[in-house]
């Protein structure tokens, strides 16, 4: 059997073939879930620079790649139970091959829970790539309340991050799994920030949830960074910070309870709910769906995105934020250009 990957768009003897995106070694990305894997990581970097991560699951190698390209990373270690997964992506697929080599990388066969509970050190982040929580299947359990309460957060360093693929996040098929795991975190987690990405492969938007119990997060993160490493494995070392929205600011300064009052006013004046109904029906889209926005198109509602964040957004308080050097620090250490 053949090395699964291809150069160029052109099947290597694998059964695939047409054109993808570009990796490094002139390898295409392999076929699993690719897309997803950058933006899984991205939040986790730009916030603590951390050192030490433990995945759960991963198996086939590419969460870890993805890791490793960050010069910074001293240990990472990645727990799969299905020891034949593992081996063979060792062995035929190419493009992580060079992960699966790297002396920062342990590799662990058994289960996640048992393993993580065993171990006495810490971690900055720990990441969940596992498959869906569908009851009866090998990883609902690592998606409970008492996982995350007992096992994955007492293993956080101070100011640790875990992360989770939350599955399908669309309009429509959030409520397959997504709505439930940012649930359940939000009872687990001080702070708990849902986001998404399209994964064209999926054909559909593809959900992550992030939680946190440090008060350094006491901001709002509905941002997004479009952010790629640099590092030995990396092909786009100008790739920008794209967007960090007007968002990020403390609690205390009364952005959030302004934001908060534009989106009841939006509920009542442009879309005729009962004034005393805003409040609860703005927490529940929010619930529900992620943001009000998300939650009041997947109710019918043909609402312009551009005319609900001049709305919400454009009427805040913008005077009352002044310099933070804690936030100004974290930007400038960020070597990608900013826009």
């Amino acid at each position: 059997m053949g090395d699964i990957a291809c150069s160029n768009g052109i099947s290597n003897g694998n059964g695939m073939n047409g054109k993808g995106h570009s990796s490094p070694n002139g390898y295409r990305k392999s076929c699993w879930y690719e897309e997803e894997i950058e933006e899984n990581l991205r939040f986790c970097f730009a916030l603590n620079s951390p050192k030490a991560i433990f995945i759960m699951g991963g198996g086939e190698g590419s969460t870890a790649r993805e890791i490793l390209r960050h010069n910074s990373v001293d240990k990472v270690v990645m727990c799969d139970i299905d020891e034949e997964v593992v081996d063979f992506c060792k062995a035929y697929l190419a493009v992580n091959r060079k992960a699966f080599c790297d002396p920062r990388l342990e590799i662990i066969i058994n289960d996640a829970r048992s393993e993580l509970e065993s171990r006495k050190e810490c971690y900055d982040v720990i990441i969940g790539d596992l498959a869906d929580p569908i009851e009866g299947g090998p990883c609902y359990k690592l998606y409970t309340k008492s996982f995350y309460e007992f096992s994955v957060k007492p293993k956080l360093n101070q100011g640790g991050i875990f992360v989770t693929q939350a599955g399908p996040a669309g309009i429509f098929s959030h409520t397959e799994v997504f709505s439930c795991i940012y649930n359940t975190l939000r009872q687990v987690f001080k702070y708990v920030v849902p986001y998404s990405a399209h994964v064209p492969s999926y054909a559909d938007t593809w959900g992550w949830i992030m939680g946190t119990i440090s008060s350094m997060y006491n901001f709002h993160f509905s941002f997004t960074l479009a952010l790629r490493p640099r590092g030995p494995l990396s092909t786009h070392p100008n790739e920008q910070l794209k967007d960090l929205d007007d968002t990020l600011y403390s609690s205390k300064l009364g952005i959030a309870e302004a934001l908060r009052k534009n989106i009841d006013d939006f509920l009542v004046e442009k879309c005729g709910f009962p004034e005393n109904k805003a409040s609860r029906l703005r927490v529940e889209l929010f619930k529900t769906y992620g943001s009000s926005l998300a939650g009041l198109r997947a109710l019918g509602y043909d609402i312009d995105a551009d005319d609900y964040h001049s709305f919400v957004h454009g009427r805040l308080p913008y005077d009352l934020i002044k310099p933070d050097s804690q936030l100004r620090n974290l930007l400038r250490s960020i070597t990608q250009r900013k826009i």
